[in-house]
Order: structure tokens, then C-alpha cells, then sequence
């Protein structure tokens, strides 16, 4: 993160000049040597509820977070990857659980079942895309999983 200085005005008695300045002090501070791959990590084990994607419009995304929303009061953090960030999270994820292959989001034009979009994760845990999470409600698996990381208590949540 960017510290911010304030300065007179300039000569012409108009505007103020800023000055940004790297500060670690800061507890939203960006650490710019961090590779994408630890962000991801970073992200994945700071956020109790989290969705990567590729695209803010993405239709399934959208499902992802209403039905979290709307069945149990879940606000999930949504992230938006890049292109070259998605190999990232694909290489996290293998680490994370194995590379194991879970369904429920588009798979890259490469075949991969690991960089399928989006991919979502509950306390550090990868739940899969929409079709694993729809698969997870259905069970009843999916409010044990959000109370057991502490975003729903069993008697705060709606029923579908």
C-alpha cells in the first residue's frame, strides 16, 4: 500500500502535489516480491468464504454467490484472476487437495479439471465450482462447512 503525502500548493496557488511512498506498517499493505501463487494462498486463507473468477459478469459466479446469499446469509469475496493468474490458483489447488479434480466451472481449452472457473473455497478448502456447491447444499453439507469456519450459526441461516 501507498502512503500519501500532502504538500503546499503548487506555484500557481492551485491543486496539491501527492506523494506516494512505500509503507509496511499499514495491515492492508501489498507486498509487490509476492508471487501470485501466495497471494492466492494469501487470499485463500484470509477470507473464510472466497471465489476466484475470470470475469465480474461471470453467470456462474453470479449463481455461486446468490445461493450463498439467499439460502444462508453468506457474503462471499469474489476475486477476479487475470488470465496468466488462473495457472496460479490451478497450482495452489493441486498442492492444497491433491489435484483432485472436482466439477462445476468451465475447464481451460487445455482439458485441465484444475483450472476450472469458478473455483471456490470455504475455510482454505477447495469446494469445486457451481455444481460442486450446488451438490454440497443439496446434501447438507454446505451450512456444516460455513459454521464450522465460523460465518453461520445453525440458527441464523434460512432454508431453501
Amino acid at each position: 500500500m501507498q502512503g500519501v503525502g500532502r504538500y503546499p500548493p503548487l506555484s500557481n496557488g492551485v491543486g496539491v502535489t501527492l506523494e506516494l511512498s512505500t509503507t509496511t506498517s499499514s495491515p492492508l499493505a501489498i507486498d509487490v516480491t509476492e508471487s501470485t501463487e501466495m497471494r492466492i494462498r494469501r487470499l485463500i486463507g484470509e477470507n473464510p468464504v472466497v471465489i476466484f473468477t475470470r470475469s465480474p459478469c461471470c453467470c456462474m459466479c453470479h449463481v455461486m454467490k446468490r445461493l450463498l446469499l439467499s439460502s444462508v446469509g453468506v457474503h462471499p469475496a469474489v476475486i477476479q484472476l487475470e488470465d496468466d493468474e488462473v495457472a496460479a490458483l490451478s497450482a495452489s489447488a493441486a498442492v492444497d487437495d491433491g489435484g483432485e479434480t472436482r466439477g462445476g466451472g468451465d475447464k481451460a481449452e487445455n482439458g485441465g479439471g484444475m483450472d476450472e472457473m469458478p473455483a471456490m473455497y470455504i475455510g482454505g478448502t477447495r469446494v469445486g465450482g457451481l455444481e460442486s456447491l450446488v451438490a454440497l447444499h443439496l446434501s447438507g453439507g454446505l451450512v456444516p462447512k460455513l459454521v464450522e469456519v465460523g460465518v453461520v450459526t445453525y440458527n441464523n441461516y434460512k432454508v431453501l
